[in-house]
């Protein structure tokens, strides 16, 4: 792979111990995760870096957390269930990222796959995560300010392609943009409750597979300063 492993040099003590990473990943791996380098990149990279400072004590808990703008820092375990969907059928090349919010997805994807173009509505937000991957000095990602229901149609098509705000439907500009046996993992959904869904762009068509119920930020329409 051609990235270099995050700086971990900012480790912390007390709610950023190993210790508590460690309950963190035990937790994970007991609610059924699996993917073993996805455990891994997990239990080392710094969630309390993408977090408010008055909430890092709260950074290894599984739960989601506000980061402004009406945006929320997803739960570790559905970072690593989407991630393990998207891994699920083998290394990927170039994945496409709908949402970057804080940046902790888009650091973990970057630890595991080749390349990652990450989509951001808010540029606020994609500063700060450019800012954040910069220090753990993942330099394997692109970033986007756009409209996330777009893509990024000019860098596709993508091996695989990870939504993370829940759209009322399947944007059809992402399984355009789905290279042959590319995989789509999207939760969907208008109303608080939403599904998880696995894509797969086969020869014929595309393959759907309702998973979990979920609770994700709407992804909505047109960039915003």
């Amino acid at each position: 792979m051609a990235f270099e492993q995050p700086d971990l040099s900012r480790h912390g003590i007390g709610m950023t111990s190993q210790r508590t990473r460690e309950r963190l990943i035990q937790r994970l791996y007991d609610e059924g995760l699996s993917n073993a380098r996805v455990l891994e990149v997990i239990r080392r990279t710094p969630r309390h870096l993408f977090v408010d400072e008055a909430l890092a004590h709260r950074a290894y808990e599984d739960t989601a957390l506000p980061i402004g703008h009406n945006q929320t820092i997803s739960q570790p375990y559905m970072v690593g269930r989407m991630t393990e969907l998207l891994l699920a059928a083998g290394p990927l090349d170039k994945v496409m990222e709908i949402g970057t919010g804080s940046g902790y997805q888009t650091a973990v994807l970057a630890q595991l796959v080749e390349r990652v173009f990450s989509v951001e509505r808010i540029q606020s937000l994609q500063d700060r995560a450019k800012e954040r991957l910069a220090e753990l000095k993942l330099r394997n990602v692109v970033f986007r300010w756009g409209d996330g229901w777009e893509g990024w149609n000019a860098l596709g098509p993508y091996n695989g392609i990870i939504v993370t705000a829940a759209a009322a439907e399947v944007p059809q500009a992402l399984l355009d943009q789905l290279a042959p046996a590319g995989r789509l993992v999207i939760p969907v959904g208008a109303g608080e409750l939403q599904q998880l869904l696995l894509i797969v762009r086969e020869e014929q068509g595309f393959s759907r597979q309702v998973l979990d119920p979920v609770r994700f930020v709407p992804l909505l329409n047109g960039p915003l300063a």
